[in-house]
């Protein structure tokens, strides 16, 4: 791998989320004052974000939760809807978003997130108890949003990335094109506030060199704009498949990759190995909102310097 001084390592052994991994980025040392400056840029209205310190199984972590209006909020943290067990524990995150993760315990868990924003976007789900319309966003809406951002060209670049690489996934798991393809729970605003946020972090963190070895997986099914889906959902499948991840199957009822995390990986992963040597700068935490057994809950990420 090349010899760059910023190089992340991403610890996969716990699934990822597009929520875990801002929280891990900032507790690296991102700049939270510059990413609620950029985020404030984005053309989208109804969000603001709070981060917070949470303990996941005795690890201090960054908790990163993207706060939704009241109209645009979704059932992400709802573990019994998510996962089609009405007689489930309940969710002990509040939330709002997505927070996904994948193993988090909120977190995002999945990105599948649901919008429920009756003006621009979101998707249909059937659930009896949330029947609202929801509307969608295409690739070319979400680059409208990422575009007319002042994010730095580096940040929208990698943005640009991680939705693009969504995009075909879902347009393969739908018979469609990534032109043509509408985005559900991933359109959604908290969706587009993670991943930017992941974009501006990593720009300000100077990081060039992304190193993710393999990613871990649980099993089961999960409820999604489509209905209940079985874990991996399709999208992730796709999208380990395009950019060759390595899943680690782990004892684990529940989702631990979202699409959103899938994606991060694939468009940003510049390499699959560790250095041969390195010497650790920094290590952040970034805290899960789903409440897995299991499973810990954090997604670790190194910054490093590798050696020659």
């Amino acid at each position: 791998m090349s010899n760059h001084q910023h190089t992340l390592i991403i610890d996969g052994t716990s699934g990822i989320s597009g929520d875990m991994t801002v929280a891990a980025l900032l507790d690296l040392g991102a700049s939270e004052e510059h990413l609620r400056e950029q985020l404030a840029t984005l053309p989208v209205d109804g969000f603001t974000i709070a981060v917070t310190r949470a303990n996941k199984h005795g690890i201090d972590a960054c908790d990163f939760d993207v706060h939704l209006a009241e109209e645009l909020e979704n059932h992400d943290h709802d573990m019994a809807w998510l996962f089609g067990n009405e007689a489930a524990a309940e969710h002990t995150h509040e939330h709002e978003h997505h927070h996904d993760h994948g193993g988090h315990e909120h977190e995002h868990c999945h990105e599948h997130t649901h919008e429920h924003d009756h003006e621009a976007h979101g998707h249909d789900h059937e659930d009896h108890h949330h029947a609202h319309h929801h509307h969608h966003r295409s690739l070319a809406d979400v680059t409208a949003i990422i575009d007319g951002s002042q994010l730095s060209d580096g940040a929208k670049r990698r943005a640009l990335a991680i939705f693009t690489a969504l995009a075909a996934a879902e347009a393969k798991a739908h018979g469609k094109t990534p032109d043509t393809v509408m985005f559900h729970e991933v359109g959604a605003v908290d969706s587009i506030v993670d991943v930017c946020s992941v974009a501006i972090c990593l720009d300000d963190l100077g990081i060039e060199d992304v190193v993710v070895e393999s990613l871990s997986e649980g099993h089961g099914t999960i409820r999604c704009a489509h209905g209940l889906m079985p874990i991996p959902v399709p999208a992730v499948v796709n999208l380990c498949q395009a950019g060759n991840i390595a899943l680690t199957p782990a004892p684990v009822a529940g989702e631990l990759v979202t699409p959103t995390g899938a994606a991060i990986v694939t468009a940003l992963r510049t390499s699959d190995q560790l250095p041969s040597r390195y010497h650790i700068e920094a290590v952040g935490y970034g805290a899960g909102k789903r409440p897995y057994e299991g499973c810990s809950g954090t997604l670790r990420c190194l910054l490093v310097h590798a050696d020659a």
